[in-house]
């Protein structure tokens, strides 16, 4: 059960740091997927 609990723990860890950095270094989503006429901010 403890394993189990640090593999949850781990897999929301990773997941906030991935979006965290991606945003970033400018790799979200809503940057890569819009084109040069889509003002976002």
């Amino acid at each position: 059960m403890k394993a189990m609990y640090t593999g949850f723990a781990a897999i929301v860890l990773i997941a906030v740091a991935a979006s965290f950095g991606l945003q970033q270094i400018g790799y979200a989503t809503d940057e890569r997927q819009s084109g040069a006429a889509v003002r976002l901010k």
